[in-house]
């Protein structure tokens, strides 16, 4: 046996120890993963992976996800070892209140950790999604002469993730579309939280995954020696296919009274925790110990790390003397170089005025010349381009023969696809926008929801946004799903009205940086509402709220609408009189972030007679409306019918919108 396999053996007991330490310190967390995949962790981050922890964003450092991340403390572990911004102190806190070490993993509050993770299975679809970006970042800057992008992208998983459907929506994917520099590790304890596996899985995952496409390898996965080999063979391997390690494990090694059982996976087996450290080795009277050994051994590791990644810097050097174009566009996906929403804008033409367009139809339009301007937009859609209409006309699909391709086909796979755009926004280097129907929001929703939480820039252009689906009826007719889209924190929804309302509304999404962004956008055709002129409906989109037709006598009424029903605001304000305000509120998010003045200038207190319109349920509308106010919407589900119809029996009419108008 080799130092290097004496001091790794050495380092997973040591691992096992601050997980035991932290997980009873706070007598809160997850012991299994952390103690079962110890020497998988060892030998990763010991030895295989290729990363710098004094760069946690270089961007040819191999990606590890920890899917399973109820496991956190395995990756805290890992991450103070090697040497990142993760102090033995944060490790202490665990679970404590601004500590740079919470429940599960967080992406920007950690240095290291790649993804947002805990909702089982997401970490391998956003694994999924930076092997994917990935192939696109070498086929697009890679050069005969220097090949800048070559990383692989590892995840770890559990059985919880295997069960979850949007991994295998996420592996499926993978298989197809040959991405062969994705490596999936599989902790398989075949135990459960409640149980063990057996009870609710009987299938063969290796032949499973084989049939999908997938390389696999069964190994022991406490064996640092064949753990280490079948990771080598994995990365070097030939076959154009992603890679599958099937490692076996007992969950909760270390604690004898745990280990093996379902009791292993929380933190149960933490009040075992002074017999468990002293049967690994470690000194009864020094918690949170690492030997000098191991320490001294992570220290040279990391020089070793940090003199790889100055050779890359060197060749990344040469890359842009030789490629200054090609450095131009990298350079292009800093945050901070994102073109302003007012730039995009000048790069759409205004629609004609007689255009009557749904507003997906005019997001196709607008599309074209906003993806030739923003050259690393990329585009999918869950087996809906004839809908949606979201796809790059002058781009390609990207698929194996064509890594180029910025159109990707994902199949009917809307929460896999979700998670794989929420992977290549954390990659950072692409800018993802994905598209389904907006009832199948509800398919892709945990992982929009993870994105407004990481802060992520990903854009869903989602259609057949309310009851004008019309035939199709109420299973396709999203009434409650604008307002259930709303009440997520970080997350623009933006319903625009007309084209050039659409127009602001993609202009908002890829200027936006700092969270995703929903595009609601209509089946049918709407009018363009040329009473209101082009740069207003442009620029308002942008407050996500404002006059769209101003009084012209004293105030007496304000009709609020979005969508598809500000054309019925301004046909009953012709009714009410010259006294109502028509206001446009394509985003109530974006509008709430105005300042105050702002925001009382468009709804001025003073003016209680209120009415909002919206073909939706009317959950969130009083806000605005007041007590005194009346809201026009539809608190049911839709109807099978053609769509003037369906708005009809529904009551979304201007007669309904006068009448509730004159009751305030």
């Amino acid at each position: 046996m080799t130092l290097q396999t004496l001091l790794l053996g050495k380092a997973a007991n040591q691992a096992r120890g601050l997980a035991i330490d932290a997980v009873h310190a706070c007598s809160s967390g997850h012991l299994g993963l952390p103690l079962g995949a110890a020497e998988i962790g060892a030998v990763l981050f010991g030895h295989a992976l290729v990363h710098n922890p004094e760069r946690p964003r270089w961007l040819n450092r191999d990606r590890f996800v920890l899917s399973a991340g109820h496991g956190s403390m395995f990756l805290y572990s890992w991450l103070h070892l090697s040497g990142y911004d993760v102090p033995l102190e944060q490790v202490r806190k665990f679970r404590s209140l601004h500590s740079v070490t919470p429940g599960h993993p967080e992406f920007r509050e950690t240095p290291g950790v790649e993804s947002t993770t805990g909702p089982l299975g997401q970490g391998v679809g956003n694994a999924v999604g930076m092997a994917l970006a990935g192939q696109m970042a070498a086929a697009r800057f890679n050069t005969s002469e220097h090949a800048l992008f070559d990383y692989h992208v590892v995840c770890l998983a559990g059985d919880g993730c295997m069960q979850e459907g949007v991994a295998m929506e996420a592996v499926s994917f993978a298989g197809h579309q040959r991405l062969d520099n994705l490596i999936l590790i599989y902790d398989a304890n075949d135990v459960t939280l409640d149980a063990m596996a057996e009870k609710t899985q009987s299938e063969n995952t290796a032949l499973r995954f084989k049939s999908l496409g997938w390389d696999v390898q069964s190994i022991d996965g406490h064996d640092l020696a064949a753990v280490l080999k079948a990771y080598n063979k994995a990365k070097k391997t030939k076959s154009g296919r992603p890679q599958l390690i099937i490692a076996r494990t007992q969950i909760g090694r270390g604690i004898p009274e745990v280990a093996g059982t379902a009791k292993g996976h929380g933190e149960g087996g933490a009040k075992f925790a002074e017999s468990a450290r002293a049967g690994l080795g470690l000194p009864a009277d020094q918690h949170f110990f690492v030997s000098d050994d191991v320490r001294a051994y992570f220290e040279g590791h990391r020089q070793r790390l940090i003199r790889a990644c100055n050779k890359w810097s060197r060749l990344h050097k040469a890359w842009r003397a030789a490629n200054p174009a090609l450095a131009e566009l990298l350079d292009s996906s800093a945050p901070d170089r994102a073109p302003s929403a007012s730039a995009l804008l000048e790069a759409v033409p205004a629609f004609p005025a007689d255009a009557k367009l749904a507003t997906r139809a005019a997001g196709r339009d607008i599309l074209q010349p906003l993806a030739a301007k923003l050259p690393l937009l990329i585009g999918g859609s869950a087996d809906l381009y004839g809908s949606t209409l979201n796809y790059i006309a002058a781009d390609k699909d990207f698929e194996p023969a064509c890594r180029t391709g910025r159109n990707v086909r994902f199949g009917i796979r809307e929460h896999g696809m979700a998670a794989i755009a929420n992977g290549v926004a954390y990659d950072g280097v692409f800018r993802p926008s994905i598209a389904t129907f907006l009832v199948f929001a509800d398919y892709s929703r945990p992982a929009m929801r993870i994105a407004a939480l990481a802060r992520l820039p990903v854009v869903y252009i989602y259609t057949h946004d309310s009851v004008g689906v019309g035939e199709d009826g109420p299973t396709h007719q999203p009434v409650e799903t604008i307002a259930g889209l709303r009440v997520v924190p970080n997350l623009d929804v933006i319903r625009p009205a007309d084209p050039e309302e659409t127009a602001g509304a993609f202009a908002a999404a890829l200027a936006r940086a700092d969270g995703p962004t929903l595009l609601a956008l209509t089946r049918q055709a709407l009018p363009t509402l040329n009473e209101i002129p082009v740069q207003t409906r442009r620029e308002g989109v942008l407050k996500g709220g404002y006059i769209a037709l101003r009084e012209s006598a004293p105030l007496s009424h304000i009709l609020i609408a979005t969508g598809s029903e500000l054309q019925l605001a301004f046909a009953a304000a012709n009714t009410l009189g010259a006294g109502t305000r028509v206001v446009s509120m394509p985003s109530t998010q974006i509008f709430d972030r105005q300042p105050a003045d702002y925001r009382e200038s468009v709804l001025p207190s003073s003016c209680r007679r209120r009415v909002a319109v919206e073909a939706g349920v009317t959950v969130g509308w009083h806000k605005y409306v007041g007590l005194d106010g009346r809201v026009v919407g539809i608190d049911r589900f839709g109807l099978s019918a053609p769509a003037p119809v369906v708005f009809k029996e529904l009551g979304l009419t201007v007669e309904s919108v006068v009448a509730a108008a004159q009751s305030v």
